[in-house]
């Protein structure tokens, strides 16, 4: 089975759910701006899935995906792009590029989802990423960032979940916090992926990251320019399960593991 399967279909599967992250995304917008975003700019897009969730909101909307994996965007516009009618096709643009240097027109929206600009590992290139989503972004645009954290996340740990597959029936994501080194803040982590049949794929994706807590996102996000950054913090259900329903909050639970999102507007 694990020679049969496609690393980024089971990717999408086990980690991306696009319709819940353009819910919040479309709401908390309206919210803060008093309207509807109408562009939108996926930046490390990966496979487009968050842009094709985008326009498939309504006919005006516009998307731009932007990655630096050619191969990756290819696969993007093979199987997600593909399945949108022509009019959707056309409303969205696949640029591979570095985020840190593309020019596209000014969107209402810039993501930067799945902790992915945590591949920029020195404060002087995440601020210069800052600054320049801020400068990309339309007037009253607004930044969303992602960050997980947590005691947890200063471990050397592995988990496990069980998701479901239409195809085979379902497979186990196996999350690996491979390495962490406390005078940098290097975090280096693995996505595996086994299958019912006893066969693996070993380190599926891996990530050499900089471990970045939000006191100095919030920091660099001002010194980039931002007028005003807000963080999202998700709540529990009755069983202590994470309800995925997030809120604007001034300070957070010390819990092994959280997930929070922010907001950075210009």
């Amino acid at each position: 089975m694990a020679d049969l399967s496609d690393r980024y279909r089971l990717y999408q599967l086990a980690v991306q759910n696009p319709r819940t992250e353009i819910d919040f995304v479309d709401r908390t917008f309206r919210q803060l701006r008093g309207r509807s975003a109408r562009m939108l700019r996926e930046d490390f897009c990966g496979t487009a899935a968050v842009c094709c969730e985008w326009v498939g909101r309504r006919k005006r909307n516009q998307a731009r995906g932007v990655d630096l994996d050619a191969d990756v965007l290819a696969w993007g516009r093979r199987h997600n792009l593909a399945v949108l009618d022509a009019a959707a096709q056309a409303r969205v643009a696949l640029i591979d590029g570095d985020v840190r240097e593309v020019e596209t027109p000014a969107p209402d929206i810039v993501l930067a989802m799945n902790c992915s600009y945590w591949l920029l590992r020195d404060r002087c290139h995440l601020l210069r990423y800052f600054a320049r989503v801020r400068d990309a972004l339309a007037v009253g645009g607004i930044f969303f960032l992602d960050a997980f954290g947590g005691y947890d996340t200063f471990r050397l740990l592995s988990e496990e979940r069980r998701v479901k597959d239409p195809q085979s029936g379902g497979f186990t994501y196996i999350w690996e916090q491979a390495l962490y080194e406390p005078v940098t803040g290097r975090l280096v982590c693995h996505i595996h992926f086994r299958f019912d049949d006893g066969s693996e794929w070993p380190r599926a994706f891996s990530y050499d990251w900089r471990l970045w807590t939000l006191p100095e996102i919030r920091e660099l996000l001002a010194e980039a320019g931002f007028s005003r950054v807000m963080v999202y913090w998700q709540g529990w259900d009755a069983d202590g399960k994470p309800d995925g329903v997030f809120v604007p909050v001034e300070s957070g639970e010390p819990d092994a593991g959280w997930i929070a999102y922010l907001t950075a507007e210009k």
